[in-house]
């Protein structure tokens, strides 16, 4: 005979339920994938366009090392351990990200080396191979500046405003003017995002309308140089990307006086500028879909600078405006996460983050439909890099780590709170059914009462 000492003869009693037992995959999405779920929706579509683009956008490579797969495995392994950037960064407390001040401090040594152990790359020293791995100090440079600004702008406290400024533009100077010599673009981003941190932060605009002053008068003086400097002296040696840019400069406004066959006319200096055009207006407004483009072919930097192009060949002007507004949304999600944030160094970190990801998309969008002069900024988490793709996903899992430990404990302290108040309302519902499940005889040793004479 069986013996099941939970099983009851009463039919009136309740019946014990059998409690659930592990997790299931939406627990471990929501335990493994925490902070702003708009972020993280943000990121994984640009993960998914990066990889479309990148197998279709990478044709030249695959040309020249003779193999389909290498350059498309080689992207989505980055993609791969920048996701691990991200949940490792995004749980660590966003006050730890102060120490940035130190990484910055060896980025500086770095930059300084990289002309002289650096390895050239279209004729720009940007990287160091190390071990076989290589990285660019730049990039790691702009991190660790941004987050040194934004720690420094969080402890003004109304005595300290003029020193903290000093220090703020002194690091400025010196890491956008080392990066400068060799990357203008990347100098002039990071400057201004740093720039525009500190109008947010309530810097004394007197003192921020003198650097915008200075800074004025160091463009109009470069562009001065540009124009008188002889054309054999940047042609090779130090001053060789002085010369880029004089070519850069010259070819942008050039179109205003020629004539027309001159302007349609592909040359050597307008080469990549006319076949960005030409894929823009190949791909119309549907496009002609993933892997059918044919400019990829002709464009020497079609996975990178100028992937925006290709993706308005492949996906239409409708998906061109569709990667526009990811990172639209980006900023103004960040803005909002920012504005909930009560402590100001992940307040600043967070616009920080979102400032310099936006403002580079944008520019690498401008220079593909030839709004701005070629630049060589890549389109964040889409186009094709090592460092890059790894320090993109480090500013989201900054942005995500504020959003967690800056708003995010306070949103979890109040489900807890409801959800402890759901369970003792339960337990008592649960405990009336009970009580009224019970025989009438049964209950009068559990119910006490005494009897008033009035």
């Amino acid at each position: 005979m069986l013996n099941n000492s939970n099983h009851s003869t009463d039919p009136s009693s309740p019946v014990d339920t059998v409690p659930e037992t592990g997790f299931t995959l939406g627990d471990l999405v929501k335990k493994v994938f925490k902070g702003d779920k708009v972020i993280w929706t943000v990121f994984i579509i640009l993960c998914v366009i990066s990889l479309v683009e990148i197998f279709s956008a990478t044709s030249t490579i695959v040309y020249r090392q003779q193999n389909m797969w290498g350059p498309i495995l080689r992207h989505a392994m980055f993609l791969i351990g920048g996701v691990g950037v991200i949940l490792l960064i995004h749980n660590i407390p966003y006050r730890y990200f102060s120490l940035l001040i130190f990484v910055l401090l060896g980025a500086i040594v770095l930059l300084v080396l990289t002309p002289f152990i650096g390895t050239s790359v279209n004729g720009a020293d940007r990287w160091i191979s190390f071990l076989g791995f290589t990285i660019q100090p730049s990039e790691i440079a702009k991190i660790s500046l941004m987050g040194t600004v934004a720690f420094l702008l969080s402890k003004q406290n109304g005595t300290n405003d003029g020193l903290l400024f000093k220090w703020m533009i002194g690091l400025m100077v010196v890491v956008c003017g080392i990066i400068a010599m060799d990357n203008l673009s990347t100098a002039v981003l990071l400057f201004g995002v740093c720039y525009l941190l500190m109008f947010i932060g309530n810097v004394k605009l007197i003192r921020l309308l003198k650097v915008a002053g200075a800074g004025i008068a160091l463009v109009l003086l470069f562009v001065l140089l540009l124009n008188i400097i002889p054309e054999n002296w940047t042609s090779s040696g130090p001053l060789s990307r002085l010369g880029t840019w004089q070519n850069r400069i010259t070819n942008f406004g050039a179109h205003k006086e020629l004539s027309e066959e001159e302007y349609f006319t592909i040359t050597d200096e307008n080469y990549q500028v006319a076949h960005a055009k030409i894929a823009i207006a190949n791909g119309g407004i549907l496009g002609v879909f993933p892997g059918n483009s044919t400019e990829r072919d002709f464009l020497p930097q079609a996975y990178s600078d100028f992937i925006y192009a290709i993706i308005i060949e492949e996906m239409g002007m409708l998906g061109g405006l569709f990667v526009l507004l990811l990172y639209v949304i980006l900023l103004i999600r960040s803005g909002m996460i920012a504005r909930k944030t009560e402590k100001m160094f992940p307040k600043f970190l967070v616009l920080g983050s979102a400032l310099m990801l936006s403002i580079q998309a944008f520019i690498n969008m401008a220079v593909a439909v030839n709004l701005i002069p070629v630049t060589g900024q890549p389109l964040p988490l889409v186009s094709r890099g090592g460092t890059s793709t790894l320090i993109t996903c480090a500013y989201f899992g900054l942005i995500l780590s504020a959003d967690r430990f800056g708003i995010g404990k306070k949103r979890e302290e109040n489900e807890t709170a409801g959800r402890n108040e759901d369970d003792h309302t339960r337990q008592c519902e649960e405990s009336a059914d009970s009580l009224l499940k019970e025989p009438i005889e049964n209950l009068e040793d559990k119910v006490e009462f005494e009897i008033y004479h009035v």
